[in-house]
């Protein structure tokens, strides 16, 4: 992944974050920190979230009897806000823990390079509409027990790879934005994430405890 510095300086107004951040996070990342304002960066993760809250509709059972053209209304509506309330949890922790590897990011760099790992779930936008609007029960009924839609499919391979290229691109970005390579980067975005899984496992077991402690009352 080349550094947006290294590119040539009439190559610079070229870049597409919608596009370039796929194969070039870092260099995408530097330009959206060097070139663009935390408004820009605000509209991408917006659209982004959009694609992130449609995969969320899957197993929400309370939402169908909703109107599809209803729940695409809220996502909408809902995804600026969601995105700035994540994507400013994100930062403040990938921006902390990076400080601990001599990381040189400000917060707002790191915010507006956050931005982009959102974007390749925009692809996920056309599965998830068409999957809502042709088998809403299938994309919502946990107890669905027909047979899947055509779309059931691609849709989940799609979300696994666009997730999966969520992880590289933040890995990327948090690199560029702290200036230290892909592995402090990598190690920066792996440590917060096991904390956080340790302290789910130990909250799932207090409720356990908590729920077999009331069953015996």
């Amino acid at each position: 992944m080349e550094n947006y510095n290294e590119t040539p300086q009439q190559e610079r107004s070229k870049v597409n974050p919608f596009l370039s951040t796929w194969m070039h996070p870092k260099q995408t990342a530097r330009y959206m920190i060097d070139a663009k304002s935390i408004g820009y960066a605000i509209l991408i993760m917006s659209i982004a979230y959009i694609g992130a809250m449609l995969t969320g509709l899957i197993d929400s059972d309370f939402l169908l009897n909703v109107s599809p053209w209803i729940i695409v209304l809220f996502c909408v509506i809902l995804a600026p806000i969601s995105a700035i309330i994540g994507t400013a949890f994100s930062t403040l922790i990938f921006w902390l823990i990076g400080k601990l590897f001599k990381g040189s990011a400000t917060f707002s760099e790191m915010f507006k390079g956050l931005s982009l790992a959102g974007v390749p779930f925009i692809a996920l936008i056309p599965f998830y509409l068409i999957w809502l609007f042709t088998s809403p029960e299938s994309l919502m009924d946990a107890n669905y027990m027909e047979s899947a839609p055509w779309i059931f499919w691609p849709s989940l391979l799609m979300t696994a790879v666009t997730s999966i290229w969520s992880i590289v691109i933040t890995v990327g970005v948090v690199a560029e934005a702290h200036r230290f390579s892909n592995w402090k980067a990598f190690f920066t975005v792996l440590i917060p994430s096991i904390v956080g899984v340790i302290i789910l496992f130990i909250l799932l077991i207090i409720i356990f405890i908590g729920i077999i402690g009331i069953s015996m009352i």
